[in-house]
């Protein structure tokens, strides 16, 4: 066999990925699997969720599933997005199903063309549940990369049911964390089947910046104390439980700015956020930032004095290693797979989820504490991508076994 025949040659299968209309969309799925292609042939299905009529409800709500074009190129490799029925709210089981058969035209094109010998899913819901499909329809494997969702969708009869066989039939099923293995343990998956391969950090995106040049920059003064929260702007993400605390914070520091970074939901929580921190009194003290670029983030992590995401859940969140990488401490929740980010005191603290008087005793704490930013910065630059692909890379050759032995487990 020649060396370009041990070279599986994939399609990352995910309905979350950046695309020209959501750039920082599923943005660490490509910050990982562009690296892998630096050494493998990768080309990218991300399917689009559409129903008829969605044009007509994006009049009212313009954020409402922006489509991207069906075709991108970018960093020289290739990524496709088709559509595929999906009815908002309803029937949520079908989800797979549908998924893999509005991609399966595009999907055995690839095939016939060469560039499909394994499919690599990224959320094992609905993409796990489809590429398993499409895996047994074309004859080729599949391997599920387990994020966050799986903790939602393990709480779920009939998803689950999907999940775990998408899971039990896949080649390899890795983890960004071990707390998403042990939910796939718990849901019949074998041991020997799952590994766990983390996410890791860009280092030539996210470095400490002066801090004060930062501040001048953004337009914040140079003595206020500084929060931040990056993520979109969601119920899920927490920063409503920060504006909550704003208040009494507030009276104990006059000067103290809530930075809130990230994109607009669809569902509009940033006008309910907004409304919240009106209500509260506190809407003068909370800065909504939008959306900003990767390369653009550095410069507001590194404006603020301390990180703090009170998420209700999370996989591997890289926002976490982000925030470190510009040597800021972080207080989050302890759900997921937090604690195998902020995995000790030197970098942050973890309270429990929904205890407020905990979270604003946890971020008094960070703000009048001492820190040692290098040891944050050094654990940062121990996460790197680099450090992480490999991983992959041996997995992936372990599988080349299948190009020709069909769909399943090795």
């Amino acid at each position: 066999m020649s060396m370009e025949q041990e070279r599986p040659r994939l399609v990352v299968y995910t309905h979350v990925f950046p695309n020209q209309v959501q750039p920082t969309y599923g943005i660490f799925v490509r910050e990982r699997m562009f690296r892998v292609a630096q050494s493998l042939p990768v080309t990218v299905v991300a399917p689009v969720p559409w129903f008829p009529g969605q044009g007509l409800l994006r009049r009212l709500r313009p954020h409402y599933r922006p489509e991207p074009p069906y075709h991108e190129v970018q960093q020289g490799i290739e990524v496709y997005h088709p559509r595929f029925l999906c009815i908002p709210r309803f029937l949520k089981c079908t989800d797979g199903l549908l998924e893999a058969l509005f991609t399966w035209p595009l999907m055995r094109r690839l095939q016939r063309e060469g560039r499909l010998d394994l499919i690599d899913a990224h959320f094992v819901y609905p993409d796990g549940v489809a590429a398993w499909l499409l895996g047994r329809w074309l004859g080729v494997p599949h391997t599920i990369t387990l994020r966050g969702t799986i903790l939602r969708i393990s709480r779920t009869r009939l998803r689950r049911w999907l999940a775990t066989r998408a899971m039990q039939r896949a080649a390899r099923v890795f983890s960004v964390a071990d707390s998403l293995r042990r939910t796939a343990l718990s849901m019949g998956v074998p041991a020997d089947q799952v590994q766990v391969v983390a996410n890791g950090i860009n280092l030539e995106l996210f470095q400490p910046e002066d801090r004060q040049a930062c501040r001048r920059r953004l337009g914040i003064p140079a003595d206020a104390r500084v929060l931040i929260t990056v993520g979109t702007l969601n119920e899920r993400k927490g920063f409503h439980r920060v504006i909550e605390q704003m208040p009494a914070l507030l009276e104990r520091y006059p000067d103290l700015i809530y930075l809130a970074v990230g994109g607009e939901n669809p569902d509009g929580d940033r006008r309910r956020l907004q409304e919240l921190a009106a209500a509260l009194g506190v809407e003068g003290q909370v800065y909504f930032a939008g959306q900003q670029p990767p390369e653009v983030l550095r410069y507001y992590y590194s404006a603020a004095d301390l990180f703090v995401l009170p998420t209700r859940f999370e996989g591997w969140a890289n926002v976490f290693l982000e925030a470190a990488a510009c040597s800021l401490p972080t207080v989050t929740t302890r759900v997921g797979g937090n604690a195998e980010v902020i995995c000790s005191p030197m970098l942050g603290d973890l309270v429990p989820l929904g205890d407020g008087p905990a979270l604003r005793e946890a971020i008094v704490k960070a703000l009048e504490g001492e820190w040692d930013h290098g040891a944050i910065l050094a654990h940062a630059r121990s996460q790197a991508w680099e450090r992480r692909i490999p991983e992959l890379l041996r997995a992936f050759a372990t599988l080349t076994a299948l190009r020709t032995g069909g769909a399943g487990r090795p």
